[in-house]
């Protein structure tokens, strides 16, 4: 399909404006970096070979389904988990506290897996319920109970006090 120099600034602009929460994302649903890297930028190039993303009504949560299902058809292709390393730092914030950090990651980690998506959605996709809804194909409400209970669940663990903490 041939595109114009508009689908092109589009696409570019949505690259500039979402990669850096799409890859987020992606590196909490694979658990690898790399893998987080192919399939945001694979959703970028088929984009491109399409020439836009027209069909989308909002391409903020189209981005998040795509870099979704790339993951999962990767997933399926490879036929294994791969869990990510606590260790590895997945952002970089400023006056770093890094014990509170390893204990957020670790935290993260025990949520469920569709509390960990719906909670990584909201907070560093910045997506509200209903575009996570479309994201995940679930209900808004879903979305946000999804949300209450791994917040409890996040605030009670980062409560909790590190059993090396006594070491």
């Amino acid at each position: 399909m041939k595109h114009t120099r508009a689908d092109r600034a589009l696409i570019e602009m949505l690259y500039r404006e979402h990669s850096s929460s799409l890859l987020l994302f992606a590196a909490a649903l694979t658990g690898e970096r790399s893998r987080a890297q192919d399939a945001v930028h694979k959703v970028f190039l088929k984009l491109i070979e399409r020439g836009g993303i027209r069909q989308a009504i909002d391409a903020k949560p189209y981005l998040f389904r795509s870099v979704r299902n790339a993951i999962l058809n990767d997933a399926k292709a490879r036929q294994r988990d791969i869990s990510l390393d606590p260790e590895v730092a997945w952002f970089e914030p400023p006056n770093r506290d890094y014990t509170a950090e390893l204990k957020l990651r670790l935290a993260l980690q025990e949520l469920t897996g569709d509390q960990r998506e719906v909670t990584v959605l909201h907070i560093w996709g910045e997506l509200t319920f209903s575009q996570i809804g479309e994201v995940l194909d679930i209900s808004p409400n879903t979305a946000a109970s999804r949300y209450r209970y791994a917040l409890a669940k996040l605030r009670e663990a980062m409560r909790m006090e590190s059993p090396c903490a006594r070491c």
